[in-house]
């Protein structure tokens, strides 16, 4: 829901800035578990880099994708041993094609690499791979060995495995030391491993053994295609891929037939690569895409309606969105994403009923609930919008956006002190930090209560988080 989040260029400015401006050290401490650099300072580490991605890359926050992308990895999660953190999801949008696992238990899949896959398993399998990285603690080794280390540094560190062989990946390479960018990329023994061992998570997770071996073959012809661009290092600057997919091609040969040949559902995947080609996809692709598919595919006629959209085609988005209720008249999906076409169009009835039937059909679904609050709000009725927001935000409590808009919905109600620190957390998950002390000064000055002054303590608490990040990072 980061609607004016900057384009995914931010990264390579981010990045190389951790690298340019940080004094701070970030130590290593020597009598940890793993070797110098314990479990702690992987969640530690894992922690900060998390709170970077988040405030400066755009986020998928739609519960259709999140959602889904959590349930892989779970479901993977399932096939690992005993963990010592708790593993958290996250989706960039970005086209380039890569995911990427850092210590501490984060995960992030790049939107492109969905919507450039075929099936489900294809996705688990670079997944697979990824949390193998983690569990082995193969960049924790590479840190390891950097003795003491600036936090951008180690940052960066992270970030230049994370983007692979993509054009932020070289231009943060070209800003740090020679040693530095030693550490970025795995070596050939930590790429075998991460196979080996991340073969073996999908096989007990129950996938298709095929999708990891699918899915390097698919990333390494992208690679051919694009000039290496876009593309996880780990596929693109090591010669040796080709034996270590006739390496995984072996191992799959000598699987018994009931896991070679195992049968899976890709609907949901397909769903999910629908809404992303439609809502981030290149048009024209999209286009093509959805004209290639059947008349009675309803999600694509759903697509082809927020394709148009963003041509500001209106009324053929119209009829295509016309068309995909006819065909799927209880999909929730497709009476959101129509419901919010409406609502966006300034047809507040017709948006609002139809946002309405798409959370009654899936109560999980806040991203309808958030638009449904704010037509709440361009109506009049604020404070019927605010139970709305309250939802979302217990689904995602760092979304800026969210706080903007209930904010600004609470101080339309005259409750200031809720106006005021809700404007204040939006700024703050903003990464604006005049903005957030601002707010912060108005929300004190306006507390009438305990309650309310509990809050503020809290809010505090955050605010001196994020400010200890800022100082070393911003």
């Amino acid at each position: 829901m980061k609607a004016a989040k900057k384009a995914s260029h931010v990264v390579v400015c981010v990045l190389m800035g951790l690298t340019l401006l940080l004094g701070d050290t970030w130590p290593v401490h020597a009598s940890l578990f793993f070797g110098g650099v314990g479990i702690k300072d992987e969640i530690e580490m894992g922690r900060k880099f998390d709170v970077l991605v988040r405030s400066q890359l755009p986020m998928i926050d739609d519960p259709e994708v999140s959602i889904y992308v959590r349930s892989i990895v779970d479901k993977l999660l399932s096939a690992l041993p005993p963990q010592p953190f708790k593993y958290t999801t996250g989706v960039i949008r970005n086209n380039t094609l890569n995911a990427f696992a850092i210590p501490g238990g984060y995960v992030y899949v790049f939107s492109g690499l969905i919507m450039n896959f075929e099936t489900e398993s294809e996705l688990a399998g670079v997944l697979a791979h990824e949390l193998a990285h983690v569990t082995q603690h193969h960049v924790a080794s590479r840190i390891e060995r950097g003795q003491m280390l600036t936090l951008g540094a180690l940052l960066v560190t992270i970030a230049g495995v994370a983007l692979g062989g993509s054009a932020g990946g070289a231009a943060i390479m070209g800003a740090m030391t020679a040693s530095q960018s030693a550490m970025l990329n795995y070596s050939r023994i930590d790429e075998n491993e991460a196979d080996q061992q991340g073969f073996q998570y999908l096989i007990k997770a129950g996938y298709d053994p095929h999708g990891m071996v699918n899915a390097f073959q698919k990333l390494r012809r992208k690679s051919w295609m694009s000039g290496g661009g876009n593309i996880p290092t780990y596929l693109s600057t090591h010669p040796y891929i080709g034996d270590r997919i006739t390496n995984i091609t072996a191992r799959i040969a000598s699987q018994p037939a009931s896991i070679r040949n195992r049968k899976e559902d890709d609907s949901r995947f397909q769903r999910v690569k629908t809404l992303l080609l439609a809502r981030y996809g290149d048009v024209d692709m999209a286009l093509q895409t959805f004209a290639k598919s059947p008349a009675k595919d309803c999600l694509a006629r759903m697509g082809e309606g927020m394709v148009l959209t963003r041509q500001s085609k209106i009324p053929d988005a119209a009829k295509a969105f016309e068309a995909a209720l006819q065909c799927a008249p209880d999909d929730s999906l497709v009476l959101r994403e129509a419901g919010i076409f409406h609502y966006s169009k300034g047809n507040q009835d017709r948006g609002g009923t139809l946002l309405l039937r798409a959370i009654a059909k899936d109560p999980g679904d806040y991203m309808a609930r958030f638009y449904y609050a704010r037509l709440m709000d361009e109506t009049g009725k604020p404070q019927a919008a605010h139970p709305y927001y309250q939802e979302v935000l217990r689904h995602i409590p760092d979304d800026a956006d969210v706080h903007e808009f209930y904010g600004r919905s609470l101080g339309k109600a005259n409750m200031l002190f809720q106006a005021y620190i809700h404007l204040a957390y939006a700024a703050l998950f903003s990464n604006n930090r005049k903005k957030t002390e601002q707010f912060m000064g108005q929300a004190k000055s306006a507390i009438r209560s305990p309650a309310e002054q509990t809050q503020f303590d809290r809010f505090k608490e955050r605010y001196k988080e994020r400010n200890e990040i800022w100082k070393e990072v911003l």
